[in-house]
């Protein structure tokens, strides 16, 4: 094979594989050390004692064919000679204050620290500078050196402020454990030394790497991933789960490098899958993250389900407002109408009705009838108060048909008295309005179906979309670099639950359509039987504030597509 006619992501895949040989369950920590030596990113691996830490370290130096390797395991008596290499007695003897660093720390390209926390104040300072500016001040001069990138490693997390500043120089960060049970009989049938020999053509030199800076520079960051960054920014400080400035951006060039050595231009979803390794402070953290972001792998297209959702819930309340609206009937001469209960319609406004003392009906007393005291009762109103049925039992009357003096219970008449309106005590009351379902102008009921029509194509398109990334899933995950493959699983339950809700979403949209065309229309002529061509405060109201709420949803809709 022409080696010349390799691509990179070809070329580096070739080399991930290689440096994977005779390790085992050490798929993720060789895919983070290489692609953060590619991006000039440094490694933090924790975890018990004999977990090939220091394995991974040794395998990173031989991806490189013009490295020099250094290692060392540091104590809480380890002293910067031990980093930094000797004083230099020759300079001493010149008055100049300065360390021979060859074969030490400032002269190396790839380096593995042990027990890195372990790291004192006399080694601190100049270590953080090594790391994050690579630069070492060597006496009075400050020198750039070649390091590439340091595998660091803990059996445990820093306990101190003071370490926190060396902690955050670690943008990549993976627990290391032993072998699982399923491993473990591979893990036994490893046979003497399991080092791997790295083809020349694979191996990266400087010029590699430069290049891969280069070129990762003019990779761009999509609005969905900086929406998304956005997002998991703020669920960071609500989880409490602090994330410095300087780890943001070095996230995005770590993104970058990612979708570079993958042969693209624009970071994709998929680059994010690093982010679970770039973001915790504590191991349980980690999880979460990863559930965070396989939660949105089907959410990063160009419309964001959640927002959608709100949208559809919002067009569903207003179409149940619209139904829901009533306004008050006129009649052709386009005077409202009214109607008492068990009445007619009608214009009048007021209508007389039988007065009520509690719950007790009120009579008028008839004419010639006399109290228990034989007085004769000639305001038959009671002065405006009326009688109770108990307060007429009482009361004599003359009996025609029986021509005598009879108690009103007794009265033969009693039952017809009762039952005439005539004879009841009547008050003015308010006619309550006669109502129908508010008949919405024909422009209003086009604008909506339009803009729900709008909607509904934003969701086909996205269906689409999701359709292609559900089947170009495994494939994507496959070829990816850096992801590995038992991400396939959880990012198609992922995108499976997204079709299945933004299904939901369309169907609900669908009938939003059917709703809206249902709706009571104006008539079309300019004068309608029921309203006389004058159009009533509720109908002007709710016209205004139909208006209003399909604006306020354009934007919304408008800001969802974008996000």
């Amino acid at each position: 094979m022409n080696h010349q006619m390799l691509t990179l992501t070809e070329r580096l895949r070739q080399l991930r594989d290689s440096l994977l040989t005779g390790l085992i369950e050490r798929d993720v920590t060789i895919r983070l050390a290489l692609i953060g030596a590619l991006s000039g990113e440094h490694l933090l691996l924790i975890g018990p004692p004999g977990t090939a830490k220091s394995h991974v370290a040794r395998r990173l130096r031989q991806a490189f064919s013009e490295s020099t390797y250094f290692e060392r395991l540091l104590t809480r008596f380890s002293v910067p000679e031990e980093l930094f290499g000797p004083l230099s007695i020759k300079g001493l003897e010149d008055d100049r204050y300065e360390r021979l660093t060859d074969k030490y720390l400032p002269t190396a390209s790839i380096a593995f620290l042990d027990e890195i926390f372990k790291a004192n104040s006399a080694i601190l300072n100049a270590l953080l500078t090594l790391l994050n500016e690579r630069e070492f001040d060597n006496g009075t001069q400050r020198s750039r050196v070649p390091l590439v990138a340091v595998i660091g490693a803990s059996n445990e997390l820093p306990e101190c402020e003071e370490l926190d500043a060396l902690f955050d120089r670690f943008l990549l960060r993976l627990h290391v454990g032993p072998v699982t049970q399923e491993g473990f009989k591979d893990l036994l049938s490893l046979r003497g030394d399991s080092t791997p020999e790295i083809a020349p053509h694979l191996k990266l030199t400087n010029e590699d790497l430069r290049n891969v800076k280069a070129a990762a520079e003019g990779v761009s960051l999509p609005d969905d991933i900086v929406a998304l960054l956005s997002s998991l920014r703020e669920w960071c400080v609500a989880e409490s789960i602090p994330v410095s400035d300087r780890r943001w951006r070095k996230i995005v060039k770590l993104l970058q490098v990612s979708a570079m050595t993958n042969g693209h231009d624009v970071v994709s979803i998929w680059d994010c899958w690093l982010l679970q390794h770039c973001l915790w402070s504590n191991p349980e953290d980690k999880e979460k993250i990863y559930q965070w972001y396989a939660d949105r792998v089907g959410a990063s297209a160009a419309i964001n389900p959640e927002s959608l959702t709100k949208i559809v819930v919002a067009w569903e309340g207003k179409l149940v407002s619209d139904e829901q609206s009533k306004s008050q009937v006129r009649n052709p001469d386009g005077l409202p109408m009214f109607k008492p209960k068990g009445g007619e319609a009608t214009t009048a406004s007021r209508h007389s009705v039988q007065a009520r003392r509690g719950n007790e009906p009120l009579f008028l007393s008839p004419e010639g009838i006399g109290d228990d005291r034989g007085r004769r009762i000639t305001d038959r109103t009671n002065g405006g108060n009326g009688y109770v049925y108990s307060e007429l039992e009482n009361m004599h009357i003359w009996d025609r048909g029986r021509s005598s003096w009879r108690n009103f219970t007794n009265w033969s008449g009693r039952e017809a008295y009762l039952s005439n309106p005539a004879n009841h005590l009547l008050e003015e009351q308010d006619t309550p309005p006669l109502m129908e379902p508010t008949r919405h102008k024909l422009v209003y009921i086009n604008d909506c179906i339009s803009n729900i029509a709008e909607l509904l194509s934003d969701i086909e398109k996205y269906q689409m979309h999701l359709n292609e990334h559900i089947q170009s899933l495994a494939i994507r995950v496959r070829t990816h670099l850096w992801l590995t493959p038992d991400f396939e699983a959880p990012a198609t339950k992922s995108l499976e639950a997204t079709a299945y809700i933004v299904q939901c979403l369309r169907e609900r949209t669908e009938r939003l359509r059917t709703g809206f065309l249902a709706l009571p229309q104006e008539p079309s002529a300019t004068t309608s039987p029921s309203h006389g061509g004058k159009k009533s405060s509720a109908t002007e109201l709710h016209s205004k504030q139909s208006k209003t709420f399909s604006e306020a949803i354009q934007v919304a809709q408008s800001r969802a597509v974008k996000a």
